[in-house]
């Protein structure tokens, strides 16, 4: 794959629970540490987590890091801190293969967990209408480009419109969403377009670059991968390509894939203590 644009960063990404009173035992899953690719490679990345508890490591299915630690001792809070220092390069985007290369048996065999819709990307009704207009277009890059540009174009961006557990067609129901209700429909209409199509976290540097060593707000954004012949990287909420200010941690079908803390506990109900991502430029 040819590179181009290259970025050093530093992320801090803090998350957690606190519990109306005390929770006796949880168990937990922490997808938070970067990978290492073609177009990303990780220099330094560890997980804090308090309680201090021992820590387990072991990539998934999906080619995930997942850190995964159990707390047998009552705790009122649970917090997870990863700290990450990541090579970031853009990749050139590369022509795709054909339509009817894409539709092989092979291949649709091969891929057929990203052309298959779960129950976070189905759609149904006049969200799909003009699936076979967009198949016409001849070029696949093409094709993504526009069904972006229609996800846009029906779902307003907007912070806090939707929960964490909604699904694409909640979203296109109400026309708002946020970055993972806008990559869930994108998803849905590419895989029923028959375009192998994968959902992707991670952290996004603001396009506003702030001086070497100096923190900024970062986002824990979502995009998509789609197979043109090599897994392609598309931000659908924002309409540009995947770029080095793009830090990939997790892929799968949809979130329930990726979702950066998640487990089971005992114990009174629970709440978000919320996301912090901080990102620095390096030298």
């Amino acid at each position: 794959m040819t590179l181009n644009s290259h970025l050093g960063l530093t992320i801090r990404h803090h998350t957690g629970f606190t519990y109306d009173g005390l929770a006796k035992a949880s168990y937990n899953e922490a997808r938070m540490t970067p990978i290492s690719s073609a177009h990303q490679e990780v220099r330094h990345s560890h997980i804090v987590v308090s309680p201090s508890v021992p820590l387990s490591h072991h990539v998934d299915y999906f080619g995930t890091h997942v850190t995964a630690f159990d707390i047998q001792e009552p705790h009122g809070q649970l917090e997870v801190e990863a700290r990450s220092m990541v090579e970031s390069r853009a990749a050139i985007l590369e022509k795709p293969i054909t339509w009817a290369q894409l539709r092989e048996a092979w291949l649709v065999d091969f891929y057929s967990e990203y052309l298959l819709a779960t129950r976070r990307t189905v759609l149904a009704g006049e969200a799909m209408n003009d699936i076979s207009r967009w198949t016409s277009t001849p070029d696949l890059h093409e094709c993504v480009e526009a069904v972006g540009e229609y996800v846009r174009g029906h779902l307003r961006y907007v912070p806090g419109a939707t929960t964490v557990s909604a699904t694409a067609q909640e979203a296109w129901d109400r026309g708002e969403g946020v970055c993972q209700d806008i990559t869930h429909v994108t998803i849905g209409l590419l895989r029923a377009a028959g375009i192998p199509t994968r959902y992707v976290s991670g952290y996004l540097y603001p396009s506003d670059e702030a001086e070497v060593g100096v923190a900024v707000a970062g986002q824990s954004h979502a995009w998509i991968e789609y197979f043109s012949g090599t897994w392609t990287g598309m931000d659908p909420t924002n309409g540009v390509r995947e770029t080095e200010c793009h830090i990939v941690v997790a892929s799968g079908r949809d979130y329930d894939d990726v979702a950066p803390l998640k487990g089971v506990y005992q114990g009174p109900a629970a709440s978000s203590l919320g996301v912090v991502v901080e990102m620095s430029r390096t030298p």
